[in-house]
Parts: C-alpha cells; sequence; structure tokens
C-alpha cells in the first residue's frame, strides 16, 4: 500500500483575496464543491492507499480536522505544528511517526493542487513505488508548457514524450526568471518539480540524517515531546521551533547523489496563480471565464470571479484581466502581473490593512462569526454555530453584549442562569459577566451579536473552559 502525506499547513497569497492566511487556498473550493485539500485526500484514497497522515499548522487544525470529517473519512492521523517551519521539518516528522514500519512507501504531497486525470496520476505513483522500493526518492515531474517562472524545476538528460518513465535527475533548479525558463524549456531537457515525492520510510530518515543531521535532534524531540489533544497530535512547541526553516527540496533533495523522476502527465496544475485558476475553465466564445454573479460585455480572455452572490461584477471592454471580488476585497490586475498578487498582499500589509491576512468571516471549531458592522464603540457580528458546538465559557472585561436568536435555538448561560432561546428571542450580556453560547438543536444556530464598549477586539476574553481545549485568545 502506499501511505500519504498530506502537507496542509501553507498560508499562500498568490490568489488573494479569495486566499488568506486565515483561511488559505487548500481549504478553499475553488474549482467546484470540494476543497483542494479535499481533492487531494479524495485522490489518494482507495484500496491502493493507507489512511492518510496530514501535517498542518496549529491555525488550520480545526478547518483542516472538519474538512476530513465531511468526506467520511474516520482513520486520518493530524499532526499540529506549532509553528511554521517550511516543509522539510514536515517531512521528517511524518517519517520519524512511522518509523516502526521503516518499508512502508510514503507519498509526500502538498495539498493545494489539481490533477485532471487520475488514473494517469495514480499510474505515475505505482512507476514511482517500483524505485522507491530499492531505495531511491522519486520526485513527480511534468512537461513544462510554458516558461513558468513560480515553479522549480528538474534537468534530465533526456525526457522521452511518453509518460510514466522514470528519469535520471542531473539538477534542481529554483524558481528561473522568465529569460533562463524560456531557454531551458527550449532545449527539451527540463520539468517542472511537482513536489510530489515517493519513497521508503528508512531511505527519508536516511537522506535527513546524510544531508541535515541537524534537524533529527529538534524534530525528534518535538515529536516525542508532544502531546495528545481531541483527535490531533500537537508538536512540542519549544523543540519544533528549534528546526530550521527550509524547504524539502533544499534540504535533501538537492543533495543527493542520485535522484530519479517519473514523468508526470495527468493535468497537473498548483493553481499558483489566477492565470492557472482561469486555464482550468474553458470559457465562453472569446475566452472569457465568469465565476459566480459576473456578467462580460465586449471582453475577451479575462477572468471575472464573484464570490459573493449578492456582488455583482461586470466587465467592459476588458481585454487579459482579471477581477475578482469578494466581501472586502477586490482584486484588478492584468494576465501579466497575475503571479505577482503576493506583492499587493505586502502592500496591504504595510498598511496594517486587515483584508491582508484576514476575512470578514472568521471561522472557529464550533462554527464562524463575521463582522456586518463596525463603528466607534459598537460593533455587529453574525454567528453561526454548528449542531452540537458551544462557545467557551469566558468573559469580557471592555464590552457587553445583546444576542438575538434569527434561526435555530440556543442554550445560554449568563453567570449562573441557563436558558433557553430561540428564534426571535434575545438576551444581554453585562460587562465581565461570565458567560457561554451553544448549540443543542440539530441544525446551526444563527444570531446576531451587537457589542458595546470601549475596546472590541478580539482578544479581549478571558476564558474559564473550553471543550477544544484552545489556547488562542479568541471566542
Amino acid at each position: 500500500m502506499l501511505y500519504p502525506v498530506v502537507l496542509a499547513g501553507g498560508s499562500g497569497t498568490r490568489l488573494w483575496p479569495v486566499s488568506r492566511k486565515s483561511f488559505p487556498k487548500q481549504f478553499t473550493a475553488l474549482v467546484d464543491k470540494e476543497s483542494l485539500f479535499q481533492k487531494t485526500l479524495l485522490r489518494l484514497s482507495g484500496p491502493e492507499f493507507a489512511a492518510p497522515l496530514v501535517v498542518s499548522a496549529e491555525d488550520y487544525r480545526f478547518v483542516a480536522q472538519e474538512q476530513i470529517e465531511a468526506l467520511g473519512i474516520e482513520d486520518a492521523t493530524l499532526i499540529v505544528e506549532p509553528v511554521a517551519r517550511n516543509t522539510a521539518p514536515a517531512v521528517l516528522t511524518a517519517a520519524l511517526s512511522m518509523q516502526d514500519t521503516p518499508e512502508v512507501i510514503m507519498v509526500i504531497t502538498p495539498s493545494d493542487h489539481l490533477i485532471a486525470d487520475q488514473a494517469a496520476f495514480t499510474s505515475a505513483l505505482y512507476s514511482a513505488k517500483c524505485k522507491a522500493e530499492q531505495g531511491d526518492i522519486v520526485v513527480l515531474g511534468v512537461t513544462p508548457d510554458h516558461p513558468a517562472t513560480g515553479f522549480g524545476y528538474l534537468r534530465a538528460t533526456e525526457i522521452p514524450p511518453q509518460a510514466g518513465v522514470v528519469l535520471t535527475i542531473r539538477e534542481f533548479v529554483e524558481k528561473p526568471h522568465e529569460g533562463k525558463a524560456m531557454s531551458m524549456i527550449a532545449s527539451g531537457n527540463y520539468l517542472w518539480n511537482a513536489g510530489i515525492f515517493v519513497a521508503r520510510v528508512d531511505t527519508i530518515l536516511k537522506a535527513f540524517e546524510t544531508y541535515a543531521p541537524h534537524m533529527m535532534g529538534p524534530c525528534k524531540a518535538a515529536l516525542s515531546l508532544g502531546s495528545e489533544d481531541l483527535s490531533f497530535l500537537r508538536l512540542h512547541h519549544d523543540a519544533f521551533e528549534q528546526c530550521p526553516s527550509i524547504s524539502f527540496d533544499c534540504a535533501v533533495m538537492e543533495r543527493l547523489d542520485k535522484c530519479t523522476a517519473v514523468h508526470l502527465d495527468c493535468g497537473w496544475s498548483d493553481l499558483g496563480s489566477w492565470q492557472a485558476v482561469k486555464d482550468q475553465d474553458d470559457g465562453d466564445d472569446r475566452g472569457n471565464s465568469l465565476v459566480g454573479n459576473a456578467t462580460a460585455i465586449d471582453c475577451e480572455n479575462s477572468l471575472l470571479k464573484s464570490e459573493n452572490p449578492d456582488t455583482a461584477i461586470v466587465g467592459l471592454g476588458l481585454k487579459d484581466i482579471i477581477a475578482v471580488a469578494t466581501d472586502d476585497g477586490i482584486l484588478v490586475t492584468d494576465m501579466a502581473h497575475s503571479d505577482q498578487i503576493g506583492r499587493s498582499v505586502e502592500v496591504l500589509k504595510a498598511k496594517k490593512a486587515k483584508q491582508a491576512e484576514e476575512f470578514r468571516r472568521c471561522h472557529r471549531p464550533w462554527g464562524y462569526y463575521e463582522t456586518l458592522s463596525l463603528g466607534h464603540r459598537f460593533q455587529v457580528k453574525r454567528i453561526m454555530v454548528k449542531p452540537g458546538g458551544q462557545l467557551s465559557l469566558q468573559s469580557h472585561v471592555h464590552r457587553a453584549e445583546h444576542w438575538v436568536v434569527v434561526a435555530g435555538s440556543a442554550k445560554v448561560t449568563v453567570k449562573d442562569q441557563v436558558r433557553m432561546m430561540t428564534e426571535n428571542e434575545s438576551t444581554y450580556i453585562p460587562l465581565g459577566a461570565v458567560h457561554r453560547l451553544e448549540n443543542p438543536g440539530k441544525l446551526p444556530l444563527h444570531l446576531i451579536e451587537v457589542q458595546s464598549g470601549s475596546y472590541l477586539g478580539e482578544d479581549d476574553i478571558t476564558r474559564y473552559e473550553d471543550v477544544y481545549n484552545r489556547t488562542e485568545d479568541v471566542a
């Protein structure tokens, strides 16, 4: 069997405003109803695959768990990284967690890629598996069709046209400038590095011992000193923080004496830009891709996308333009700059704009909340609590709250009073009062919360009990 190791801790910015640090692209449904993370899990499921091991970040542990459960996967292992340290520590920690089964074949994959041809992908994995059983670390490589500057490249001596062929890799080339990318493609000796690796557990561990031995101690300590937290395996914070932040490519793959690749031809895309997202859609008769409440008038080769059904986006006389609208952010750029969206995020961060990293809707293990209105000394929120969900038992120093139930049923605790509330009923939470909100029903609970006070930040919280074992200063 093949053992999937899914890396889901990244917080990419290349698809802003739809992907942000608080809810990155791997958890977003960019193409259809499943998120890219869910598509990755489905791609690596079936009788030939073992249960997945997922490595994700502290901030995304509940989102990852919820999306795993939504697929009906009950036996996944979820390792939580307390701090971001790139892919090498994640790969090493995953291998160390499986060291009692050294012969196991791992399939190490990002969680934000798209594969069009499942059969071709599975076939390539089995070609890689055969080499992995002989002690190789095998990387999957894709034939480039344009001079992408956002990908790494693999140089091979010769690349036969047929897929599934095993190749010897001579060099890893990190993201080149456009001129160099064009010359590499013209040579015919380069593949895109898909970032998917196949290897035995003991092969991975031996490679780290040989080429990155300084990482072994911190990762072993992070795992052995880690703790079970609900359904997560939480790595030890201080130990994992000692790991260098480095990619698996740089730590290991580029240093190997021998590296092999399997030629992958399966409609692969890392969806690393809005141009790549547009390329997944055949478009209308003028090459326009329209998503959501979008209208194109005399437009050509443009992407118009509205995330909010109530927000209409209209393009008039556009050519080679990307326009993406969410509730609180709008991106307009030409196709030539579609791989430079990260620059926009950096500018927004410098301006301390919340939209750089956060959405109006903030996800929590119990549901979500979103800000509807924010003014001087008041804030209005919409809160959704999932069936069975409950907020922590908490109090606030600087604000009071009014709650109005608009759908579902609520169990409300205020000080020593507990009451049930249904639609059109309301309650008042005085400043400093210990309180809790729960949904005891079988349908989602929706309520409107009006906050008033001198400070309305999310960190104004004293938590007394929490069924989710959270330590963050959040509701």
